[in-house]
């Protein structure tokens, strides 16, 4: 691991802003940041607006990780309902994880309730650019409705995330995947 000398002020609150937020929820302190970032909150403030304006910053510096990991890893050979099953695995696997506490982009749109609120922004956007992957591979696969198909994933994508997260759902016996692929049957997706 890298010393804390060699990683600059700014990468040490965004990733203290994501572990803590994430473990946490959203309302931690100015002071728990910076304590655990090793930054004074002089220099927070230099880096950065506002606390708000921090933790949009590290819930963007995180969207490409979080997209790559629920992308299929060929998707040229995939079928759109294996891209799209693949997500719903991804989901499963991270949920075993003893550390996992649901989809981070949900997390915050949950807990801020402002619609207004700059990391809110960067949440819908997340969840908005699933939404449109998802309709995107239900329109290839042929659904009916695509934009109906792409809703109810996303809305088994959301609920799932959230109650293996709350640790009052298992998903590590393919629960997700299965109501997902009852979906994409009933939904007529090739």
């Amino acid at each position: 691991m890298a010393s804390t000398d060699k990683v600059s002020p700014c990468d040490r609150l965004l990733d203290a802003a994501a572990r803590l937020s994430y473990r946490d929820g959203v309302s931690i302190g100015v002071e728990t940041l910076c304590r655990e970032a090793g930054v004074s909150k002089r220099s927070m403030y230099q880096l950065f607006d506002s606390k708000d304006q921090m933790l949009a910053a590290s819930l963007e510096r995180r969207v490409a990780r979080y997209q790559a990991r629920l992308a299929h890893p060929d998707p040229d050979a995939a079928t759109p309902r294996e891209r799209i099953l693949y997500v719903f695995e991804q989901l499963e696997k991270g949920s075993v994880d003893p550390d996992y506490h649901g989809c981070p982009y949900l997390a915050v749109l949950v807990e801020l309730k402002d619609p207004e609120h700059p990391a809110s922004a960067v949440a819908r956007g997340v969840k908005q650019t699933l939404k449109e992957a998802f309709r995107a591979e239900a329109e290839r696969g042929g659904a009916r409705d695509p934009e109906l198909l792409a809703r109810q994933l996303l809305l088994i994508f959301d609920g799932a995330s959230a109650r293996a997260g709350a640790r009052v759902e298992r998903l590590d016996d393919g629960l997700a995947t299965a109501t997902a692929t009852a979906l994409l049957d009933a939904a007529g997706l090739a």
